[in-house]
Formats: C-alpha cells, structure tokens, sequence
C-alpha cells in the first residue's frame, strides 16, 4: 500500500505543476473554451459542464495510464526480490522526481526529449479529435478530454515513472487520479478565465517554488528508496 504522503505528494505535485500545464495546454485550452457556441461562453454556469466534461476525460486518461504504468512494475517487480524491486523502482522514480523539478524550474529541459517522443503518439490521436470539434455536447467534451489526456507532456511522463513504483494496477490508478486532481484548479480556472491565469504563470518566483517543491518530494522520495 502507498504510504498517505505518496497520495498527497502526487496532488501537490500536480497543483505545483500547474505553471506547467497552463504554458503546455492554455492554447488547447483557449482553443475548446473559444470552439464553444457564443451561448455557452457568454455564462460560467453556461461553461461549466463543459469544462468538467474535458477535465473529467482528460484525469481518466491520466487513470488508465497510470493503472497501465503500475501492472507494469508489479510483473518487473516479480523478476528480482520484492526489496530490491521497490528499492530500484523508488530510486528511479525519485531521479525523475528531481528531473521533473528542474523542468519545471526551468533550470534544466531535458524532459522535453521525452515530450518529442510521445509526440509520435500524438501525431496519431490527434486526427480524431479534430473529428469532435467543434464541441456541442458535454459528451462530446467529455470524450475531447480522453484524447487530450494523450498530450506529449514532460509532467505527465514523469509522473507515470513514478507509478511504476506504485505497487499495482489500482495503486497506479490513484497516483494518477490524485495528480489529476492536482492539475484541475488550474485547468478548470484556465477554461472558465480563458486563459487569465497565463501572466502568473509566467512569473519567475512562481515556476521556481515549483520546481523546488517536487525536487523536494523526489529527494523525499530517494531518501525512502535508499
């Protein structure tokens, strides 16, 4: 079982990372708020159901990965003894952590050689979402929202590095879903400002302290490997 600081970690890490996701998704973000009829855009209450519909689809994207990601490192985990098999997936799980930091810090982008590879990904699901705008329909927002959660995103990567170690498929699941619901305040703030939030984001002193809280957390994290 993960420890409660696991789960609480992966939601800060999502919050703290949402500089992050309003550089890397405020124009996918911009894009659904604005494809919206002028009804809709015209009232929050109106927008609402269908920024919770794309944030909903998107955070069960996050889910499946994550729950994928961890059946993962359960079957790596039965080719060596379970104590070095938790030791070495923490321990690679806590480097990204504090990769993931400087990427966000933006002190060092190595991650974006992760985003170009999931870009071949991408290339291949993005046709279909083309297909579903522009969006009329919560379900159709809610299913926009499962193919965004595909988007190439150093954040999201290292983040399912660390569900390798999660322990199994449902403990991978609830990594993922406290991150997404770390992420959501800043998307669902983003769609209904429609973009407000990008100034902020952009400010020095705010990109650092979250860069410096998941070093933390992946020092944390390589401190209980070893």
């Amino acid at each position: 079982m993960l420890e409660p600081m696991a789960w609480l970690s992966a939601f800060l890490v999502g919050l703290g990372g949402g500089v992050h996701c309003v550089g890397m998704c405020g124009g996918i973000v911009g894009a659904l708020t604005f494809g919206l009829p002028e009804a809709q855009r015209s009232r929050i209450s109106a927008m609402l159901p269908y920024q919770l519909a794309y944030n909903t689809g998107r955070i069960l994207s996050y889910v499946l990965a994550g729950a994928i990601m961890g059946g993962l490192g359960m079957l790596l985990a039965q080719l060596m003894p379970v104590y070095y098999a938790q030791r070495v997936l923490l321990g690679v799980a806590g480097v990204f952590m504090v990769v993931l930091g400087l990427y966000l810090g933006g002190w060092w982008m190595g991650l974006v050689r992760l985003e170009r590879v999931g870009g071949r990904l991408w290339r291949r699901i993005e046709p279909w979402g083309r297909r579903l705008m522009p969006v009329r329909t919560p379900r159709q927002a809610l299913l926009l929202g499962m193919l965004w959660g595909w988007i190439p995103c150093g954040l999201v990567y290292s983040m399912l590095v660390w569900t390798v170690s999660a322990g199994g498929v449902v403990q991978g699941a609830g990594l993922m879903l406290a991150f997404g619901l770390g992420t959501l305040p800043n998307l669902l703030a983003m769609g209904l400002v429609a973009g407000g939030l990008a100034r902020w984001s952009r400010k020095r002193w705010v990109r650092s302290l979250a860069g410096g809280l998941v070093i933390a957390f992946g020092l944390y994290t390589l401190w209980n490997a070893f």
